[in-house]
This record gives C-alpha cells, sequence and structure tokens, in this order.
C-alpha cells in the first residue's frame, strides 16, 4: 500500500507540471499575439498608400547601389526585411521601369531643381546604365543640376556619375579605372578529385558553357570571343565617359591603360573629377546651387519617395494599348513568374495579349541568358500567333539577350539593343553528371537493378548513377544536333537570313549589341523607350493616344506576401544572408531540375 505522504508528494509534482506545461502554453499564445501585432502594423504599414509631399527647391537623391532588375518588386516582405537590412530609404530597390518613368515625372516637376547622386558602387549590368543614363541626361534637358559624390568610385558607380555636371570624390576616397577583365573559375579538377564525371554535349565551337567542367582554361575561341566583346565594352565605356566630361578618348585611355589614378588627388589633376569634398562641402556647394544661405536645410527626396509623389502627368484614357511584356530571368518549363521565366505562365500572358483586342501592339523587354530549349520553343511559338494575329512585336534588349533569350526575341519585326547589351550565344549543350565512382568511392554506395527493355534504364535526371553508353551518348548528341538546326531555322527564318549565313555568326558565339547590329542579328541600338515609339508607329498609333501597360500584371500585395511564405522568404533571406555566394547556391538547385537540353549563356559573365 502507497503511503498518503507519497501520494500527496506526487499529486503535488503533477501540479506543478501542468501549472509549468499551462504557463508556457499561455506564454507561446501571448509571444505569438504579440508577434502578430507587431507582422500587422509592418504588414499595414508596407500595405498602406502613401503619399509624398514635395516641397520647393528640393533635390531629388539617389545611390542605385542594388542589382537592378527590369520592375520593381513591390512585395511587403521587401518592406519588413528592410527594417533589418536597409538603413535609409533612398537605398529601396526600384527596378528600371520605376527609375525611368521617375525621372520623366521629375524632369516636368518645378519643385524638382536638380538631382545628388550619391554614388560608390552600382552592380547593375552596362545596358541598364546605359538606360539610366540616357534618362538622366534627359532629365538635365529641362535646365535641372546633376552633381554626383562618392566616398569611392568603381567603375560602373563612375560611369553613371559621369553624366553629372559636377563629380566629388572624398579626400581620402577611392576610384577605381582600371579597364575590364572577365574571370570564369574552372572545376574539372575538383571533379576529378571527386570522382565525378561530367557527360556533356554540345554544338558550336563557341558554345562555351560547359569549358569549365571539361578544361582547366578557356578554349581559344572562347578567348577569343570574350576579348572581343569585353573592348567593345570597353570602347563604349571611353566614348560615353568622354563625350560627358569632355576629355579626349585617347587621354581617357592613357589614364586608365596606365592606372594614372592611383589617389584622390591624381584624379581632380587628370579632371577625372571637379574636386575633393567630404560631403558636407558637397551639401554646401548644393545649397550654393539653389541660393540658398548656409543654414538653410536641404530638401532632400529619394528616388524611392519621390515615386509616390502625385504627378503632373494627364491620365490617358485612351482605349488602345501597348503591352510591355517583361521577359526577366532564366527560362523554365515551370509556373514560376518571379525571377525566373516560367513558360507556362508566361504563355497564358501572351495568350491573354493576343485576345486583347485594346492590345494593338508588343513589346517583348528581354533580359534573359536563356535556359531551357523546349520552353523557349514554346514561347516563341506563342510570340508568332501574336504576329499572326496583325499585332506588331518589337523586342528590346536590356543586359542579356542571349541564348534561349534570343531565340525568343527572334521573330519579332524589329529587335532594339543597347550597345553593350551582351546578345547572340545560338547554341545548345546538354549536360549530365556520372555520380558511379563517387557514391561508390566516397559514399560507400553502389547501383543494380533490371531492365525489360535496352533503353528502360536510359537516365532522365541530370544526376547519374553510372556513365553513359556509347549508344546513349550517339542518341543524345543527335537530340542537340537538332535542336541546333531548329535554332538556326528559326532565326534564319525570323531574321530573314540564310541558314549558312545565320551558321557562320552562331555556333554559340556572344556578341555585344554594337556587334550584333553589325552583323544583322539587331536591327537598331536604343532603349526600351524606342522600342515603345516603334511599336506605337508600328500599330498607327498618334503620340500620347495611347496607354502602356506591363505584363505580367502584378499581384496584389496582399497576395504577394502569402505567396512568399511557400518559398519566396527562404530565399530571399538566404540571398542576404549569402550575398554574392547565394548564385552559387541557387546555380547547385538550378541544376537538380534542369532540362537536359539547354539553350543558355556559355556562362555568368562578370565584367570587373
Amino acid at each position: 500500500m502507497i503511503p498518503t505522504f507519497e501520494i500527496v508528494k506526487s499529486l503535488y509534482t503533477m501540479l506543478q507540471f501542468i501549472k509549468y506545461v499551462f504557463a508556457t502554453i499561455v506564454g507561446l499564445f501571448l509571444f505569438l499575439f504579440l508577434i502578430s501585432i507587431v507582422f500587422g502594423i509592418s504588414i499595414a504599414g508596407s500595405l498602406k498608400k502613401q503619399t509624398v509631399k514635395v516641397k520647393a527647391n528640393s533635390v531629388l537623391e539617389a545611390s542605385f547601389n542594388y542589382p537592378i532588375t527590369e520592375r520593381t518588386n513591390e512585395n511587403p516582405l521587401d518592406a519588413i526585411l528592410a527594417s533589418y537590412y536597409v538603413s535609409d530609404e533612398m537605398n529601396a530597390n526600384l527596378g528600371l521601369e520605376d527609375i525611368i518613368q521617375t525621372l520623366k515625372k521629375a524632369k516636368t516637376d518645378d519643385k524638382i531643381k536638380g538631382m545628388f547622386l550619391n554614388l560608390s558602387g552600382a552592380p547593375a549590368g552596362f545596358a541598364t546604365l546605359e538606360e539610366i543614363r540616357d534618362a538622366l541626361i534627359d532629365f538635365k534637358s529641362e535646365d535641372k543640376f546633376i552633381v554626383a559624390y562618392g566616398e569611392t568610385f568603381s567603375q560602373r558607380a563612375y560611369y553613371l556619375g559621369s553624366v553629372a555636371d559636377e563629380i566629388y570624390l572624398n579626400p581620402v576616397g577611392g576610384m577605381e579605372l582600371k579597364g575590364f577583365s572577365a574571370e570564369i573559375p574552372f572545376i574539372k579538377e575538383a571533379l576529378d578529385r571527386l570522382e565525378i564525371e561530367p557527360q556533356i554535349f554540345y554544338v558550336g565551337d563557341f558554345k562555351s558553357a560547359t569549358e569549365p567542367l571539361r578544361l582547366t582554361e578557356m578554349s581559344p575561341e572562347n578567348r577569343e570571343q570574350t576579348k572581343a566583346y569585353l573592348d567593345d565594352f570597353y570602347d563604349i565605356f571611353l566614348s560615353r565617359i568622354s563625350t560627358s566630361r569632355n576629355i579626349s578618348k585617347d587621354k581617357l585611355h592613357k589614364i586608365v591603360d596606365s592606372l594614372m589614378i592611383r589617389e584622390p588627388k591624381d584624379a581632380k589633376q587628370l579632371e577625372i573629377v571637379d574636386d575633393l569634398y567630404y560631403i558636407d562641402q558637397v551639401h554646401a556647394r548644393l545649397r550654393e546651387k539653389l541660393g540658398f544661405e548656409d543654414d538653410d536645410k536641404l530638401n532632400f527626396v529619394s528616388l524611392s519617395k519621390y515615386k509616390k509623389a502625385p504627378g503632373s502627368k494627364k491620365v490617358n484614357f485612351s482605349s488602345d494599348k501597348i503591352a510591355v511584356v517583361y521577359a526577366e530571368g532564366g527560362i523554365e518549363s515551370s509556373k514560376k513568374t518571379n525571377g525566373t521565366i516560367g513558360s507556362e505562365g508566361f504563355i497564358k500572358t501572351l495568350r491573354k495579349i493576343r485576345n486583347d483586342d485594346k492590345v494593338k501592339a508588343v513589346v517583348l523587354r528581354v533580359n534573359s541568358g536563356g535556359g531551357s530549349a523546349l520552353a523557349s520553343d514554346v514561347i516563341l511559338q506563342e510570340v508568332k500567333l501574336i504576329k499572326q494575329a496583325g499585332k506588331p512585336v518589337v523586342v528590346s534588349m536590356g543586359d542579356l539577350a542571349a541564348s534561349g533569350g534570343y531565340y525568343i526575341a527572334a521573330f519579332a519585326d524589329k529587335i532594339y539593343a543597347e550597345e553593350n547589351t551582351i546578345t547572340g550565344s545560338i547554341g545548345v549543350f546538354g549536360m549530365l553528371g556520372n555520380f558511379e565512382n563517387f557514391y561508390k568511392n566516397k559514399l560507400g554506395i553502389t547501383f543494380d537493378g533490371v531492365k525489360t527493355t535496352q533503353y528502360s534504364d536510359l537516365p532522365n535526371s541530370p544526376i547519374l548513377s553510372r556513365r553513359l553508353r556509347a549508344e546513349e551518348g550517339a542518341i543524345i548528341q543527335q537530340s542537340i544536333d537538332q535542336v541546333y538546326e531548329t535554332f538556326l531555322q528559326r532565326v534564319a527564318q525570323g531574321r530573314g537570313l540564310a541558314k549558312d549565313s545565320v551558321h557562320a555568326i552562331a555556333q554559340g558565339r556572344v556578341w555585344s549589341g554594337r556587334q550584333a547590329r553589325d552583323i544583322g542579328l539587331v536591327d537598331e541600338i536604343g532603349g526600351i523607350g524606342d522600342a515603345i515609339k516603334t511599336a506605337a508607329s508600328m500599330a498607327e498609333l498618334e503620340d500620347d493616344d495611347y496607354r502602356v501597360s506591363g505584363y505580367p500584371k502584378k499581384e496584389a500585395p496582399l497576395q504577394k506576401l502569402l505567396k512568399s511564405f511557400s518559398g519566396e522568404a527562404k530565399a530571399k533571406f538566404l540571398q542576404r544572408e549569402l550575398g554574392a555566394e547565394y548564385k552559387i547556391y541557387k546555380k547547385i538547385k538550378d541544376f537538380q531540375t534542369m532540362d537536359p537540353i539547354q539553350m543558355r549563356l556559355p556562362f555568368d559573365i562578370e565584367i570587373h
């Protein structure tokens, strides 16, 4: 029989346990309740429509110190993350579309007297920087000033800032003017050590996407093409700065080639900058330009805030529309719409446009290094159907319109590119990895099985548990060759060229936009604004007698937020935490689901 004391003790212990469990549950609910309140306030703040009032004699301020996408990603999650990662709303990540439109609005706003570019780095692509430079030059045309300042200037930041009327460098800052280089990591020896054997199939002497896996250095063909477009980019770089700064191109080349700017005073002496100022001195100069007294407060308004300010432009009620369709990111056979061109969702957008009688013309804005060959062909078919419906299609190329990105553009009535767009890369490759020895020798895993037919065990995944047999490799190579032939035929038909002529400039070779124009792959040099005007002209629409509508349509903020928690939030956190290394992580993830046959840019082009 259990003593009464022990029973009481057990009951007391049980009650204590229940008390702690109950307290924990209550505490958890209170914590979740408080978190939901804070989160709700954050959401409400991000969803709230804000109207910005601009004071007289204001100065627009921008930094452009982030990778600039085509469109602003208006996700409330970004606003929440920004409170942890962004210290100044000036750095809010506006897309190129909004940057250009906001600068156009400021151009005619009498309250905006000028602009202050607070620059250091500008990690956008050169074609994107070109569009912004053109918009800044247009902004100055209404008797408005631009002053640029940098504690340090990267080459891209200086290229952008060179349009300014006055450029100031911090007296103990730095400037990078050294010319361009491109570096490619080769991992063949690492794969050899891991006993991973790449199974590679490709067409074209210049289709160098797989070189890092099968070589230890650049092939002569890859070196030739890379040197050619880098030289072209460098020439454009010198020409634009020469015009903006009124310095001869020969003098600029000498400065860059000899690395003559090694200290801030060198930049001033060589007239690369106007003077060496600290930020307070730049502010004093801005007061002087505005006619302010020394103690007057400057009215800065960030580009992102000014976007929310009411504009003076009249609302266009025309029913006629020009659809601007943004094709940005890798091309995939998927429903994805954010950061990639998912063929399933993208063709639904194109069909909607084709069946919309109010849409009179289409501008396809391509900023893509390509991807799935199948997805690219499916998208091209929809572009062709839009043309058959009697709607002109004009392509505007961004930083990249290469391989699959060029494929989907080939049938346009007219193609625009910036001189420093990267395009071409008309070629195909397929890539599989034989992990048999890695599994066996590194992990102790072996595979065995049975099959009913000769090819029933033909791998359908890029990660193989055995080496391909010779006859299997021949079948895959035949498929690669056939896709390349189709690529040549599509470009030849779309561009009105002989197939042999296309083959001569294809073979996976990458071209600058200026080179592409000279060989017939591009019609005109210009930006998205030029493409829209041409589309309107082809559709016989009068100036200002049409609306420009962007596609795919942006999701409502709340819908966007809810979708974020299905995986996008994780990607955003990873991207912010990993920084530049995120692209390596993403490439490994993408490889696991990559289509077997790819029309993709030869390699990740990083111009330094």
